[in-house]
């Protein structure tokens, strides 16, 4: 089941990639809360244009406010890819919200392997819940929810061909390192879950 971690605003907006949490949590929230949806083209081509007419064509079919950000920069030489993409996708959120919270679909998954990720530099971190203007109220859902409730509320998503590449650390650690952690330790998600319960909103 998808839960909401916290009270989350009437009034919101929905970081939404065209991905299945991202569509999953826009789905969700729109039954019932008045929602805008921001969705950023990073340029990265057909998947991202095909991604952000999927997003359009949800919004214009449901009657949502969609702001559309359009990556035109070209990305300096020696930087990491994903924090580049991050930096400028958070840019236009930034810039294009009205003083209202912007939810993101960050789940259970996420924060296991980000706690993974800065454990092994020696400063575990959970993510927050709510930082600034963000709010991550998904925390405790974990990804089949999400791909459960578009199976079943016949949701449209589209699959990002690099969420499969290992040669971004995300993706190491999502398909490489997390089988192994879970077989050391099936019960981890149970753990990290547990202690995101028990972190007061700062």
């Amino acid at each position: 089941m998808i839960h909401l971690q916290g009270d989350v605003p009437h009034k919101v907006a929905v970081a939404v990639s065209g991905g299945v949490d991202s569509m999953a949590a826009l789905d969700f929230l729109r039954r019932s809360r008045d929602v805008e949806v921001l969705h950023y083209n990073h340029g990265t081509g057909v998947y991202a244009d095909e991604a952000t007419e999927l997003v359009r064509d949800y919004c214009s079919t449901h009657g949502l406010f969609c702001t559309i950000g359009w990556n035109s920069d070209e990305m300096p030489a020696g930087v990491s890819p994903e924090a580049w993409w991050r930096e400028q996708r958070y840019k236009f959120f930034q810039s294009s919200t009205r003083r209202i919270p912007i939810i993101t679909a960050h789940h259970l998954g996420d924060v296991v392997e980000n706690w993974i990720f800065t454990s092994l530099h020696g400063n575990p971190f959970l993510i927050p819940r709510i930082r600034g203007p963000y709010m991550r109220p998904f925390l405790t859902t974990e990804k089949a929810a999400f791909e459960s409730w578009c199976e079943r509320k016949h949701v449209p998503h589209i699959s990002d061909p690099s969420n499969v590449d290992t040669k971004y650390m995300r993706n190491y650690i999502r398909h490489v390192m997390m089988p192994h952690a879970e077989r050391i330790n099936p019960g981890i998600k149970k753990v990290i879950k547990k202690k995101l319960l028990n972190v007061k909103d700062s």
